[in-house]
């Protein structure tokens, strides 16, 4: 992740992680709005499903966007090797190629880019098959 809240894929990244990177640097730096993302793929702003789903979308992984709640049960269980979906009923957030997108990293330092990871207690971790 470089300094300007923008994540780079790492050269020997799969398409879909270079695509989910690039789908969260467009939006990394959008403002919150609830329920933003789900009427309309580009929009103002971005919800933290709205947020996932845009990106996921992007690398042909979602055909429309899902609330947290639905995250829950997307994909496979677990911890995938490039990405990892965590959610909750009231939250979600992604972690791809070990760098975190996620609606609360705004409030740190204006992006949804992260480096840190955040507790995943309470939260359920899913991935795409095969990444």
């Amino acid at each position: 992740m470089l300094k300007n809240g923008i994540a780079l894929p790492p050269i020997e990244a799969p398409e879909e992680v270079r695509l989910i990177i690039e789908a969260g640097n467009q939006i990394a730096r959008t403002p919150y709005l609830w329920g933003g993302g789900h009427g309309k793929w580009l929009d103002k702003g971005y919800d933290c499903s709205g947020s996932v789903s845009f990106a996921l979308a992007n690398a042909g992984l979602l055909n429309g966007p899902l609330a947290s709640g639905p995250l829950m049960s997307w994909g496979k269980p677990g911890k995938g090797k490039w990405i990892t979906i965590y959610s909750n009923p009231g939250h979600v957030f992604l972690v791809v190629a070990g760098v975190r997108f996620d609606t609360s990293g705004t409030r740190k330092d204006g992006s949804r880019w992260q480096k840190g990871m955040r507790p995943t207690s309470g939260y359920v971790a899913r991935h795409p098959p095969g990444l």
